[in-house]
């Protein structure tokens, strides 16, 4: 069953690398520091968690007596893994452009 769960996440992870690049390498007026390496490792980190704990949790919390049958499970799990992952991602592209400003 954890195969079929993960599917979603596995199906996004190319997506998600693109993104996570995105976010390592711009914008690239932020000044590069060792702090902000962490945080963005860490920003990275919690993004793929979140989003691997909302697929899973989107899995098992969706309804197989929908109409849409049993498809309806992994479209949920890949909704809110992508949406898991945006929001966390989102949020640390805005604090770290705050944190880490050029004086």
């Amino acid at each position: 069953m954890s195969d079929v769960a993960d599917l979603a996440l596995i199906l996004f992870l190319p997506w998600f690398a693109i993104l996570g690049a995105l976010y390592w390498f711009y914008p690239r007026t932020l000044e590069r520091s060792p702090a902000r390496r962490r945080f963005d490792v860490a920003a990275l980190c919690l993004a793929f968690l979140a989003s691997f704990v909302a697929g899973r949790w989107g899995f098992a919390i969706a309804s197989t007596t929908i109409e849409a049958g049993p498809i309806w499970r992994q479209v949920l799990a890949s909704l809110l893994a992508y949406k898991a992952f945006l929001v966390v991602m989102a949020g640390a592209w805005a604090w770290r452009g705050m944190k880490f400003r050029s004086a």
